[in-house]
């Protein structure tokens, strides 16, 4: 079973600049060059803003975290409105399958970052589940948290 994601036709900003397609991130308001994994990157954030209501400015993408004494980055973090992490997102190319390097990926990276819910996706398979109930893998994204924290 997978995770039922509906990517709408959003406009994004794109510009051609010294031969490289850049699309502007709306989080990072900068521009980014625009990879398969950031393709996905960027209609995951659209659907998180237009689709699915959530805050803007509780959304980082690309940061860095520490982790066994490594520098890591995620691909995006949804914070609760109490600043803790919410929705961990773990995004991946279109050819890259989501598998149980992927998982263990993400996991890792929750084990540091504690998110209530972990999402990984490569644009046509999407995978979310709920990490602190025992519901598991959810059907649907989840809503943003109307309470302070989850």
């Amino acid at each position: 079973m997978l995770t039922t994601v509906t990517f709408s036709d959003y406009a994004f900003n794109i510009r051609q600049e010294n031969g490289r397609k850049e699309v502007l991130d709306p989080i990072r308001k900068k521009w980014v060059l625009i990879t398969p994994e950031e393709w996905v990157r960027q209609h995951i954030l659209q659907y998180l803003l237009n689709d699915k209501k959530y805050p803007r400015s509780l959304i980082a993408v690309e940061r860095g975290i520490e982790l066994n004494g490594l520098k890591k980055r995620f691909d995006v973090v949804v914070f609760d409105r109490a600043g803790n992490p919410f929705l961990l997102i773990e995004c991946k190319a279109p050819e890259e399958p989501l598998n149980e390097k992927v998982l263990q990926q993400s996991l890792r990276y929750n084990m540091q970052l504690n998110a209530a819910y972990l999402w990984m996706s490569n644009g046509a398979q999407n995978f979310c589940y709920a990490l602190k109930t025992n519901e598991g893998l959810l059907s649907t994204i989840p809503d943003f948290p109307a309470s302070r924290s989850v």
